[in-house]
């Protein structure tokens, strides 16, 4: 509890990892998708055009393979922006602004593409 008796948010860790490799672990409150994580501390490398409506694949990330299996299953119009990404789909690509956090994805890792535009 924080001392003006609101309750603190629970929050999940998730690892953005750049295309050079460098690694940044960010506390992402529970609930918020993992691209409001990014936006929300200046992660470089999700663009974010259209604030998380799921129109635009500038929030598109890599999702490491151990954690495909805890994501909620991708929907239609994801599937269908993911075909509008400028670096490759592969088979573990999604749209950051589609995945919410969750205790059950603490620790995820999520690698950044070479270019969002």
């Amino acid at each position: 509890m924080s001392i003006f008796g609101r309750k603190e948010k629970e929050t999940a860790t998730v690892i953005y990892v750049s295309p050079a490799g460098d690694a940044r672990e960010i506390a992402v409150p529970v609930g918020d998708s993992v691209m409001e994580g990014a936006i929300k501390h200046g992660v470089n490398g999700i663009v974010a055009e259209c604030g998380g409506a799921c129109m635009c694949a500038t929030c598109h990330v890599y999702v490491d393979e151990t954690f495909l299996n805890r994501l909620d299953p991708m929907d239609a119009t994801e599937d269908e922006m993911l075909t509008c990404t400028v670096s490759p789909r592969r088979p573990n690509s999604r749209l950051s602004c589609q995945i919410r956090v969750t205790q059950e994805l603490a620790g995820l890792i999520v690698r950044l593409p070479e270019t969002q535009v």
